[in-house]
């Protein structure tokens, strides 16, 4: 049996290219979604699932993440400070020795998530073995995220097994950026520039990858436009 998840990442260093103008002066987990921030956000999700100690990766605009989440003392987080941006798998690699335990959880901190029935983390949580899993995501349905226009990433079987989208066809699910991963995955690699795909492929590949459909919304707050369309759902609930 698995211990609990206890620690937990927000990446946070990317340049937020595609939400420019606004990221030219704010980097894009500071960015607020009705009145608070995308990572402050994903931090809630993290601390209501139990998760003690949550590490922020920063790099372009460091300075203002850094001394945004001083200022949060209800949880301990710690900041990993990039020279330059890393992509996911660098960047969780760089900030292995600030996470604890045999698994973790990621989340990408430019997105917000909102709970359906049962918090999106619990389900995981009750999902996740370790003996068995190497990687396991959450995923949404393409046609149902809010600012999301693209093609889609994943299949899922009807067992809970992913594979990637084929360049032919499109997908009927779409990765939400949360996911469990197991700390030994990142055995042997370095920190460099490289994607968390690369552990994904893997663990597809060994039959260690599970995903769960969330039940909930997802708003993928990628550009301005994106940025509008999450207010305009949030006020709807006003």
């Amino acid at each position: 049996m698995s211990h609990p998840i206890t620690s937990g990442m927000i990446l946070a260093a990317g340049l937020g290219t595609r939400m420019r103008p606004l990221t030219n002066t704010t980097p894009k987990p500071l960015i607020k979604v009705a009145g608070r921030t995308m990572a402050d956000r994903a931090i809630d999700l993290l601390k209501h699932n139990g998760v003690e100690n949550v590490v922020l990766n920063a790099s372009y605009l460091g300075e203002q993440i850094k001394d945004h989440f001083a200022k949060r003392t209800d949880i301990q987080i710690d900041i990993s400070e990039e020279s330059q941006p890393l992509e996911t798998g660098g960047g969780v690699t760089k900030a292995l020795p600030l996470l604890k335990g045999d698994a973790f959880f990621v989340l990408n901190g430019d997105a917000v998530l909102l709970n359906g029935h049962t918090p999106a983390l619990e389900r995981m949580a009750r999902k996740w073995q370790h003996e068995d899993l190497d990687i396991l995501l959450l995923l949404h349905p393409s046609n149902k995220a809010i600012g999301y226009d693209g093609r889609g990433d994943f299949t899922l079987t009807s067992n809970g097994t992913p594979a990637f989208r084929t360049e032919q066809r499109d997908a009927p699910y779409v990765f939400t950026g949360v996911q469990i991963i197991a700390r030994h995955t990142f055995e042997g690699r370095t920190v460099t520039k490289w994607s968390l795909r690369e552990i994904y492929q893997n663990a597809i590949e060994k039959g260690r990858a599970k995903a769960i459909v969330h039940d909930g919304d997802w708003l993928h707050v990628g550009t301005p436009h994106g940025l509008e369309l999450a207010e305009d759902h949030f006020a709807k609930f006003a």
